[in-house]
């Protein structure tokens, strides 16, 4: 697995997104993000595959998925994975989080008492291939963070970029926060391009709390995989 990282500190992407920047940080303060994304008519499919995710969880996931797959990587300890075959992805979530609707999107995950601790994961279609046809990290980046996950209230910071490639399929992930007047909240957003869909992942926490969650979350973030359907 292939990975490059990219400090958020370009004079000219600055200009370009006008936000406050802030230093690549390991242990900056975040939160999750409510990220917006289109609405989906997934209601249809929604009964379908309530039933169809109880088998695809955790330890049942297991006997789904091929051989190869399998010994390709090894979940880590405390963690569960939640694979979706139909849909072609998977991903690896806090063993004690439960499964919970998030409106427009195909799955999702939160702590059982801490709701803002969560991952959710949404697609929508596209006519490309990989995500390096939506354009480099930098503009991708930027138009998401000013134009669709934050409102005119919230404040966006950008702290870290990085692409990875894992069994030939291209990611790009980035680090990020929304402060609006009275709260603040942080997350990671995995983004991919396979099957003929746009994968967005997006796994965050309040900001109080990024600082002990931070690396919890990003096991999450980078285990996310697309599969080929």
């Amino acid at each position: 697995m292939a990975v490059s990282s990219l400090p958020f500190s370009s004079p000219t992407l600055s200009t370009r997104l006008n936000l406050p920047l802030k230093p690549s940080c390991s242990t900056c303060c975040w939160q999750p993000i409510i990220a917006s994304s289109k609405d989906l008519s997934l209601e249809q499919e929604r009964s379908g595959n309530c039933m169809r995710r109880s088998l695809l969880i955790g330890v049942g996931a297991s006997s789904l998925l091929p051989t190869k797959f399998l010994l390709a990587q090894e979940k880590p300890a405390n963690y569960d994975e939640f694979v979706d075959l139909q849909d072609g992805y998977s991903y690896y979530y806090p063993s004690d989080w439960r499964e919970f609707d998030f409106r427009g999107h195909d799955s999702a995950f939160k702590d059982r008492y801490l709701q803002l601790q969560n991952v959710r994961l949404s697609f929508i279609p596209t006519d490309k291939s990989d995500i390096h046809d939506m354009g480099p990290i930098e503009k991708v980046v930027a138009n998401l963070v000013k134009h669709v996950y934050s409102t005119p209230t919230q404040v966006p910071d950008v702290f870290d970029m990085q692409e990875r490639t894992t069994d030939g399929k291209n990611y790009y992930t980035f680090e990020y926060t929304l402060t609006s007047p009275n709260f603040s909240r942080a997350a990671f957003a995995t983004l991919a391009v396979a099957n003929g869909r746009y994968y967005t992942l997006i796994v965050g926490a309040n900001e109080r709390r990024w600082r002990r969650v931070r690396n919890q979350l990003k096991v999450v973030a980078d285990s996310f995989k697309v599969l080929d359907i």
